[in-house]
């Protein structure tokens, strides 16, 4: 399942939900079904990466990341199909029993089916989304802008007037999601070459770094930057040791970062959420 994802897929629904229930004042059980409903499409969508990864050849000896179940030969494609579609009945489950709680209108399920897609169809399908380099699209909406805005709509019941505070980590947590997508294609760059076409197998190691350099910088500096704190810069020193690692380590050696930033854009969203939040109670 990939546990050490989990932190990035709660990072956006952590943030939008708690500054969600500060300005409401309550919200805590559809809280609870959002953090629920967002972990079973992470473990979804690893479940379903490492089945579309298996069927393709991607997962073959020349891997640079860590091995798996499949790889390992530990599960069958038949058990894995299995817990996939478990999980799916889980993530439908789970969905509709927040829209229930939240009261929010119907057609927010639209989002959780177009989630349910996007979690499966990134290495599966016919035309899997992720081999053709759009994984960092869908992403920066998924983690970033649906994960942030949709955990604050379910439980406030609107957007409107829509403002910076909110804004801002919506695109800043998306920026630095990507940022960990980018950091893996760029460690799988030499076991990727022939079977699928990333952003760093498209556009070269350089300029990868570059890219890498510019979603960790700019993702930071918004989310920061809205915060309207000071303290929040006492967090500048993880996001340094990405820009500077991406540039001083290759390959397999790059596998320690991917946690790293995993948990630093976590902790930022929840420090985020934090200080907003306390601002608003001031005020």
């Amino acid at each position: 399942m990939r546990l050490r994802t989990l932190p990035l897929s709660l990072a956006g629904v952590v943030c939008g939900g708690l500054l969600a229930i500060g300005e409401h004042g309550g919200g805590w059980w559809t809280f609870a079904l959002v953090l629920i409903t967002a972990c079973l499409l992470q473990v979804l969508s690893n479940l379903s990466n490492e089945m579309g990864d298996h069927l393709s050849g991607v997962d073959g000896e020349g891997r640079e990341g860590p091995n798996y179940s499949m790889a390992d030969g530990g599960l069958t494609v038949k058990q894995m199909w299995r817990a996939i579609n478990g999980t799916v009945v889980a993530c439908c489950a789970s969905g509709l029993a927040m829209v229930l709680v939240s009261g929010c209108p119907w057609w927010v399920l639209l989002l959780g089916a177009a989630a349910i897609w996007a979690a499966t169809h990134y290495t599966l399908g016919r035309k899997p989304y992720g081999y053709r380099g759009l994984g960092d699209v869908f992403v920066f909406i998924f983690f970033g802008l649906a994960s942030v805005l949709g955990s604050y709509y379910v439980i406030v019941h609107t957007l409107l007037p829509l403002p910076i505070w909110l804004i801002a980590p919506a695109v800043g947590i998306g920026l630095l999601s990507v940022a960990v997508l980018n950091l893996n294609n760029i460690r799988d760059m030499q076991s990727d070459e022939g079977l699928r076409k990333t952003i760093p197998l498209r556009i070269g190691i350089r300029r990868a770094k570059w890219y890498q350099t510019i979603l960790v910088t700019v993702g930071y500096t918004l989310i920061v930057g809205a915060s309207g704190t000071w303290w929040l810069l006492l967090t500048i020193e993880l996001f340094i040791e990405q820009v500077y690692g991406i540039w001083r380590r290759e390959g397999k050696n790059l596998d320690p970062l991917l946690p790293r930033m995993v948990i630093s854009t976590f902790l930022l969203a929840l420090l985020y959420a934090i200080a907003v939040n306390s601002q608003i109670i001031i005020e």
